[in-house]
């Protein structure tokens, strides 16, 4: 997979996180077996500006020509994507959350994988 390809991915799948977590945190939570705190709420809408900004920024750069900034992009997005999906793993583990993040686990594991092969190549 090239890195246009992943970008446009992430950039999608970043931005339906964002749509989640700033238009419907109440269901994000309670995906995970929890009963969504005002807290929370907070926290997750502020998670989806941060989920809002990566999609932009992978969008804005999916045909960039620029091994450099390919190189920086793809593995920032496997460090990101290897530590979600460890903490979900954990948080699962710890049971604090169902197995509904599996869902998000797996998905993390498709984009961690994508970049792994961008940042070995």
């Amino acid at each position: 997979m090239d890195f246009e390809t992943l970008a446009n991915l992430t950039a999608v799948a970043a931005f339906l996180l964002a749509m989640g977590w700033l238009l419907a945190g109440s269901v994000m939570i309670k995906r995970w077996g929890r009963e969504p705190s005002e807290i929370a709420l907070v926290i997750g809408r502020r998670i989806g500006g941060v989920y809002l900004g990566i999609a932009l920024l992978f969008f804005l750069s999916r045909s960039t020509n620029s091994t450099e900034l390919v190189d920086l992009l793809s593995t920032t997005g496997l460090f990101i994507n290897a530590l979600l999906a460890s903490l979900g793993i954990f948080e699962f583990i710890k049971h604090r959350v169902g197995p509904a993040i599996f869902i998000s686990v797996l998905v993390e594991i498709f984009l961690l994988l994508g970049f792994g092969r961008l940042v070995l190549l």
